[in-house]
């Protein structure tokens, strides 16, 4: 069933699925799909985060600027795929429009977050970074530029440029991307991981 979500989803979009059309795919009866996932978006995002999980796996070369590159170049082959393109256009969208399916899609997102998170904790226990890089902020080099692309379409997501991202995002998390300090009233800021 989640293969049939995910290739119905590359053919028509996140809109135009349907339960019953993913029934029909994967040749099971509506209520087969409904025993597993209560609604759309979560069988959706299931699906979705068990591709993505294969197509950009966790990378372990023993150092973060391979680590960083590894993930990079994966996560810049959706470029060459248009299908996908257009389907995390579409899931994008439909967070911003969608409350109850904008939750499971920002919960993806976090899975993927967590995973740059690990990547920084294997570098911080090996001495290639300080104990104060501010995770959050890391994330959000990784994934902005790579968001920005897709969505906007005024640059390519090119692999070969993964290894240039991947120096410029060590670049900032070494010299002095550190989470911000107490800030006027005596209020603090989050800057953990999210």
């Amino acid at each position: 069933m989640l293969r049939a979500t995910v290739d119905l989803l590359e053919e028509v979009g996140y809109g135009r699925l349907t339960i019953e059309g993913v029934a029909a795919k994967a040749d099971v009866a509506k209520s087969t799909i409904y025993r597993w996932w209560t609604s759309k978006p979560a069988l959706v995002m299931d699906a979705y985060g068990y591709a993505v999980t294969h197509r950009v796996p966790e990378p372990d070369t023993g150092t973060v600027a391979g680590d960083l590159t590894a993930l990079l170049t994966d996560l810049y082959r959706v470029g060459e795929h248009p299908a996908r393109v257009r389907a995390l256009r579409g899931l994008m969208a439909e967070a911003q429009l969608d409350p109850e399916f904008a939750e499971a899609f920002r919960n993806w997102i976090e899975t993927r977050r967590a995973i740059v998170a690990e990547l920084l904790d294997r570098a911080v226990n090996r001495g290639e970074l300080p104990s104060t890089v501010d995770h959050a902020v890391v994330a959000d080099l990784v994934f902005g530029p790579f968001w920005y692309r897709l969505l906007v379409g005024h640059a390519p997501l090119d692999p070969r440029d993964a290894a240039a991202q991947a120096d410029r995002v060590l670049a900032a998390a070494r010299h002095g991307l550190e989470p911000p300090a107490r800030m006027a009233a005596g209020t603090t800021r989050h800057h953990g991981r999210r």
